[in-house]
């Protein structure tokens, strides 16, 4: 881990903290390749395509919770109550616990996001 990223994380509480780091685990084994980007003025790390800008995922960090953001998330055929809310395009999963990210069908829709992503 970085220096940034200790000194960004620092700011957050431990659960938010184990939180994103699950969740980090998770995107970089399903995603390897992603490009992290640590955004302290949004409160937010990004993940993209190597050598581009625009993001396709981003954990956005509370205080109790992280958001796990897709930014294609409307395109996304997701299970039901997996995906929350109403925006154009973005989708989130607010994750509470370590254990959340553990969850299969989490797992299979940054999966399915990472391949969309890759034929756009």
């Amino acid at each position: 881990m970085s220096k940034e990223l200790d000194a960004f994380l620092a700011l957050f509480s431990r659960e938010s903290r184990e939180n994103t780091l699950a969740l980090r685990k998770l995107l970089l084994d399903v995603f390897p390749n992603a490009e992290e980007r640590i955004r302290p003025k949004t409160g937010m790390i990004t993940y993209s395509q190597p050598g581009k800008e625009d993001w396709f995922f981003a954990l956005s960090l509370h205080m109790k919770y992280v958001n796990l953001i897709f930014d294609n998330g409307a395109q996304l055929d997701a299970p039901t109550g997996l995906l929350s809310g109403t925006g154009k395009e973005a989708r989130h999963v607010k994750i509470r616990s370590e254990a959340e990210t553990q969850n299969t069908a989490l797992r299979q829709l940054l999966q399915d996001a990472v391949k969309q992503s890759s034929t756009e």
